[in-house]
């Protein structure tokens, strides 16, 4: 009966310090990290440098498309056809638009463009 008692105990004993082990919060340590800037840590540098390339590649694209130059026939690219583009024409001093037509104001251009294909109708300086 002791010998049960003595083998039920060392397995508890042992249950729970592999237990306890397992519980143990997990923490990288980066030794040269010790003075606790947020720059020393490594993953956050990639990160850092992965989103500096990120806003260049949308600034280049960006770029592209101000000098983008117009011409009746084009589709207009889905980033100028949003809300903050569209003009009214009585307010500008433009042409009525037709039915399935719309003004938009890009880069000091007045483009007049058809809402079913997208593609440029007019351009007006």
């Amino acid at each position: 009966m002791q010998k049960i008692l003595a083998s039920v105990a060392i397995s508890l004993s042992a249950l729970m310090a592999s237990s306890a082990l397992t519980a143990a919060p997990q923490v990288e340590y980066f030794p040269e990290a010790d003075t606790h800037a947020p720059s020393t840590y490594k993953h956050r540098d990639k990160r850092h440098t992965e989103d500096a390339q990120y806003r260049t590649h949308e600034q280049r694209g960006m770029k592209r498309l101000k000098q983008m130059k117009w011409q009746t026939g084009y589709v207009m690219p889905q980033h100028y056809r949003s809300d903050g583009y569209k003009v009214e024409y009585k307010d500008n001093d433009l042409p009525k638009p037709s039915r399935n037509q719309q003004w938009y104001k890009v880069n000091n251009h007045y483009i007049l463009l058809n809402s079913d294909t997208n593609s440029i109708i007019k351009i007006q300086d």
